[in-house]
C-alpha cells in the first residue's frame, strides 16, 4: 500500500530561520534581549526601553520578522488541522507570512496616525511598544512549540486549542498591563482609548471570524 509522506523541509527551515533571527537578536542586544525575556512577569523592559522608541528599531524588527514566520506556521498548522487538509508549499506559506506581515505593519502606521488625530500619540506609542513586545515575545514561544508539535509529539485539536489559548493569555496581560501603566492617562482620554479599542483592537477580529465562519 502506498503511503503519502508529508516533507517537513520547509518548516525545517523557516524554523531555522526564526532561530536564527532570535539568535542575532540576542547576540546584537545581549543586555536588551536579557531583559525582554523576563517582560512577561516583570515591566522593567517596557518602563526603561520605552523611553528609547524609534520609527524601525532592529532589536524589535528581527523579533518582528521571527513573530511573523512562527504565527505563520502555527497558523497553517492550525488550519489544516481542524479545517482542511493543506499541501504545504513554499508559496502558500509565504504569502501567508507576507500577508500577516503586511496586515500588522499597516495597521501599526493607521494606529499610530489616529493616535496622533485624537492627539493621544504618547499614549498611543506608548501601547504599541506594549503590544510590539508582547507579540515578539509571544514569537519566540511559538517557534519551539511549532518544532515541537511538528517533529516530536501527535497532533490534536486539543493541543491547538490550548496553544491558541496561551496566545490570547498573552495579548490580554499585554492590555492589562498597558491600562495598569497608564491608568491615569487613559482615564484622561478614557472615550478616545475605547474608541480606539472597538475600531482597531475588537473590529478586525470580529470581521476575520465572520469571514472566517461564512467562507
Amino acid at each position: 500500500m502506498l503511503r503519502n509522506v508529508i516533507s517537513n523541509d520547509l518548516f525545517t527551515v523557516l524554523i531555522v530561520i526564526g532561530l536564527i533571527l532570535i539568535a542575532v537578536s540576542k547576540v546584537l542586544f545581549a543586555k536588551r534581549f536579557h531583559d525582554f525575556i523576563l517582560v512577561l512577569g516583570n515591566s522593567k523592559y517596557l518602563k526603561i526601553y520605552s523611553k528609547d522608541q524609534k520609527f524601525f528599531d532592529v532589536f524589535d524588527g528581527l523579533l518582528f520578522l521571527n513573530f511573523v514566520l512562527a504565527i505563520s506556521i502555527f497558523g497553517f498548522i492550525s488550519y489544516n488541522q481542524l479545517t482542511t487538509n493543506l499541501e504545504v508549499s513554499k508559496m502558500l506559506l509565504l504569502k501567508l507570512a507576507a500577508i500577516i506581515a503586511t496586515l500588522l505593519i499597516m495597521k501599526t502606521l493607521l494606529e499610530r496616525l489616529i493616535g496622533s488625530v485624537f492627539e493621544i500619540d504618547f499614549l498611543i506609542d506608548n501601547y504599541l511598544f506594549q503590544k510590539i513586545s508582547y507579540k515578539n515575545f509571544l514569537g519566540i514561544i511559538l517557534m519551539p512549540l511549532n518544532a515541537i508539535i511538528i517533529y516530536s509529539i501527535p497532533i490534536s485539536n486539543s493541543i491547538i486549542y490550548s496553544i491558541w489559548a496561551v496566545i490570547f493569555l498573552i495579548f490580554i496581560i499585554g492590555i492589562i498591563t498597558t491600562v495598569k501603566t497608564y491608568q491615569n492617562l487613559i482615564k484622561q482620554n478614557m472615550f478616545y482609548f475605547i474608541l480606539y479599542l472597538c475600531a482597531l483592537e475588537i473590529a478586525p477580529y470580529i470581521i476575520l471570524y465572520q469571514l472566517a465562519i461564512n467562507e
